[in-house]
Formats: C-alpha cells, structure tokens, sequence
C-alpha cells in the first residue's frame, strides 16, 4: 500500500504579512502586499512597484555576522522553515541523530542568490573587492540555499535544491511527496522560497516587457490576473515552508494535519524559452496526470488556485488549459490568482499557492482575486473577483507554468482517515 504525504507544518514570510496567519488574515481579506520598493531607488527604471516585503529582519534569523555572507532567499527560508516545523511539533533538539537522518529539506528557488551575487559585483565593479565576501562562490552556488536549513535544524537526510523556474517550489513539493510514499524519508521541509528585487534583475524583467509600468502611482492595483486591462506581471519575493511527513507518523504523534498531497504531475511543451503554446495541451496534460495519480475526476476538484500571472499570454492560456483539463467543469468550479495579492515570488509562487490553499481547506473560505475589474471574454471563468467566498474544500488543484516551457500541477485533499 502507497504511503500517504501529510502536511503538518506551515509557515509564511509574504508581502502581505510575516507568519502564517498573518499572511493568511490579509490574504482572505484582500490586502495587498505589492507596494512602490523601498529596498532601493526605483525611479530610473520604467517598473517601480513590487510584491516587497516591509519589515523583515534577517539578522533575527541568521545573525548580523553571518546577513552579510548570504542572500537575502536564506534568512527568508529559514524563517518560514522555523515557523512551519514549530507548527509541527517538531522539536529538532530534541531528535535522536537517526531520527534526523530520516528528515531531509527540499527547496524550490528559481533565482536562488542572485541578487546576493548582484552585489558582490557591484561591489567589485565600484573598486569595491575587499567588502566582498569570502563566502561568494558557496553563497552564490543554488544547492547551499538547502544546506542553510539543513545545518540551522541538524537535519542529516537528503538536502536539495529544485530549481525549475516559476514552477520550483510546487516541484520541490510534488518531489517531497513521492520521497515519502517512496519510503525514502520520513519528513520532509519543503517549500519555496526567492528574494529577486534588485537592481539588474528588475532590468531584466523589464527588458522582456512582460511587467506592468502602468500601476507605479498606485501599487495595489498593479496586478491584475484575468482582466482584460492586465498588461504584466508585477514582481514578488517571499518564502512559504512546509514540514510534510508520513501520514501514519503524523497521526500516531498526534500532529495537526492540514491535507495530503495526493497527486503531482510535471509536463513540459518544449516549445519556447519564455512563451507559452497556444492550445494549452500541455498545461492541461500536467493538470490531468495529477488528478489521474491523485485518484479524482473533474467533477470532483473543488478549488483551482491559478498561476495566473497577469500577462496577456498566460491569463488566457492558463484558462483555455483549465477548459481542456476540466471539461464543462471548468465553468463551475471557482479559481483565484494569489498573484493579484502578493505580487509574482518567482520559484515560491507554488508553495504560496499551495499555503493558501490549506489554510482556504481549513477555514471553507476561497482567497480573491483583485483588481478583475474589466472582463475579458477569453478569461470567462469563476475565479473568485474582488473579495473571498466561503466553500467547502475536499480538493483542490494547485496549478504552475514556467519559463522553458515547463507545467507543473499539485493535488491537495482534505486529510481522509
């Protein structure tokens, strides 16, 4: 018999709010978190506004020595990872070394340091080179992101990083799952976690034209998944960490379990390094094997959390995806787009998703999506406008579409005994 994956811990550090319930408070109510960035000058550049997060200190979560030698992603993964194995009940101190060497870390990043490594050439391009850090190329390296937590916490098990684009965390999570029905962990901390606003990233994105200048006077407004006026994205950071465990273990030690991860599926178009194909068959396809592997039809998805990016291309993409997976279902389950709320984190993105929709699971109420203010006859499902809904969930489908023609799709259901 498959073993089950529970989710038993959570924790959050978002642009609407640091904890879990404090992220989860603004998220139900609809309070932005993308605002005008503070972290630098924004003024010369044509996109000023950003999923940003005020108020985090990362000296409390990895000491002001230690701040300068690391991303900001670290002190960010690390206190999502506290609070979510803190919900848990995990003590980690407490843990016998075999017990730890069951418990491994998987973190979905799609930038990882980069905007560390940003400044440490700065620094050596202002003549600058004896400010940089020793730790440079080990900080800069993507897999250290998951040693960081692994040697915080004293965890021996397996300790990667997943980075597959916007798709990284929700992989890191479908990855997690299989490892414990595979019996190759008894736990896993896993999430995702990306800290991308800063200077040259931002130029990036704006070179691309894919996020919106249109919104820098007024920031909450800025993100506007599904309506007809959307014209790109708006960047976010952030970090939302998972303790998932083995579903019996959870429940003999008598853990809290949020859901299961019951079904995960990764498809990939092969088709273009940032746009999406057409049809949206593969998106589709991703969405289909995780219900198929999840054991649950159409009719009995309850929930869809959308990637929903605010970009011309993925909005109606996405939609015409969910019609191809869903059938005329797909008319009457309701949707909503995180990103309207938060902003876009990246390789985060699905472990936010995946944290709403839990906490969505836990309290019956369905998240909004803001600013569908202009309706868009491509874009012509239910997807939760302006302000939340109550509703039973049993299960819900956690959808994510990346750069380089990658889809990935989470099932999460309600904890059935």
């Amino acid at each position: 018999m498959k073993r089950r994956a529970a989710i038993t811990g959570i924790g959050a550090v978002s642009p609407n709010g640091i904890g879990r319930e404090a992220f989860w408070s603004a998220t139900r109510e609809g309070r932005s978190g993308i605002r005008r960035i503070q972290s630098f000058d924004p003024s010369p550049y044509p996109v000023q506004i950003a999923g940003e997060i005020a108020g985090f200190e990362p000296e409390r979560y990895i000491g002001e020595k230690d701040a300068a030698h690391v991303s900001r992603v670290v002190p960010l993964a690390l206190a999502a990872a506290a609070e979510a194995i803190e919900d848990a009940g995990v003590d980690p101190a407490r843990m016998p070394l075999e017990e730890r060497r069951q418990v491994a870390v998987l973190l979905g990043s799609g930038g990882g340091g980069q905007e560390f490594v940003e400044r440490q050439y700065e620094l050596y391009r202002s003549g600058h080179l004896h400010q940089c850090s020793v730790y440079t190329i080990p900080s800069a390296t993507m897999g250290t992101i998951a040693s960081e937590i692994s040697m915080r916490f004293g965890f021996r098990g397996f300790s990667h990083v997943i980075s597959t684009g916007c798709t990284s965390s929700t992989d890191a999570l479908g990855y997690a799952a299989q490892n414990i029905q595979w019996g190759n962990a008894e736990m896993v901390v896993a999430g995702g976690a990306d800290a991308p606003i800063a200077p040259l990233i931002l130029k990036g994105f704006t070179l691309m034209r894919i996020m919106t200048s249109s919104w820098n006077d007024d920031p909450p407004r800025g993100s506007r998944p599904f309506s007809a006026d959307r014209d790109g994205f708006v960047l976010g950071e952030g970090s939302w960490m998972f303790v998932v465990e083995e579903f019996e273990r959870a429940r003999a030690r008598g853990a809290h379990i949020y859901g299961e991860l019951t079904g995960y599926a990764s498809t990939c178009e092969a088709f273009h390094r940032v746009r999406l194909e057409e049809s949206g068959e593969e998106p589709a396809r991703a969405i289909t094997l995780a219900m198929e592997r999840s054991g649950i039809g159409p009719d009995e998805v309850d929930y869809v959390n959308l990637h929903g990016t605010s970009t011309v291309l993925n909005d109606r993409i996405e939609t015409r995806a969910l019609k191809r997976a869903l059938g005329r279902r797909a008319y009457s389950v309701p949707t909503s787009a995180l990103k309207s709320i938060i902003g876009h984190p990246q390789g985060a993105c699905g472990a936010a998703s995946v944290a709403a929709t839990l906490l969505s699971m836990r309290d019956n109420v369905l998240p909004p999506t803001l600013n569908l203010d202009v309706p868009d006859p491509e874009c012509d499902l239910d997807y939760v406008p302006h302000r939340a809904r109550h509703a039973e969930i049993v299960h819900a489908v956690c959808n994510c579409i990346a750069f380089g023609s990658k889809n990935s799709a989470l099932v999460v259901s309600r904890a059935a005994d």
